[in-house]
C-alpha cells in the first residue's frame, strides 16, 4: 500500500482475494501512521456501500506498507471524523 493508489487487493483471513476502490489516505501526526480508506468494488454500484479502514506504514522507499487493522477507539474516532469532513466536501461538491 502506497499514498495513491487508486485500488487495492485484500486478503481475507481465508485467503480470498478482493479488489477495492481506495477512497481516499491519509496521515495522523497524532498517531505517527498513515491510514487508507476503501471499498470493495463489488459494492461499487450499490446505494450503500460499506466502507473499510486500515493503518498502514510505508516502507522507506514509500511503496508497499503493509496494511494493519485499527487499534484504538480513538483511532476510530479520528478516522469516522475525517470521513464525515470528506463526505461532507463531496456533497458541497455536487451542489
Amino acid at each position: 500500500m502506497e499514498h495513491g493508489e487508486k485500488q487495492i487487493t485484500i486478503v481475507d483471513d481465508n485467503g480470498n482475494e478482493q479488489l477495492c476502490e481506495v477512497l481516499f489516505t491519509f496521515e495522523s501526526d497524532h498517531f505517527n501512521k498513515s491510514y487508507v480508506l476503501y471499498y470493495p468494488i463489488s459494492e461499487q454500484d450499490n446505494e450503500e456501500i460499506e466502507i473499510h479502514a486500515s493503518s498502514f506504514t510505508p516502507n522507506e522507499n514509500g511503496e508497499d506498507g503493509e496494511l494493519e487493522p485499527i487499534e484504538t477507539d480513538e483511532e476510530w474516532d479520528m478516522i469516522e471524523e475525517t470521513l464525515n469532513t470528506f463526505l461532507d466536501q463531496e456533497e458541497e461538491d455536487e451542489e
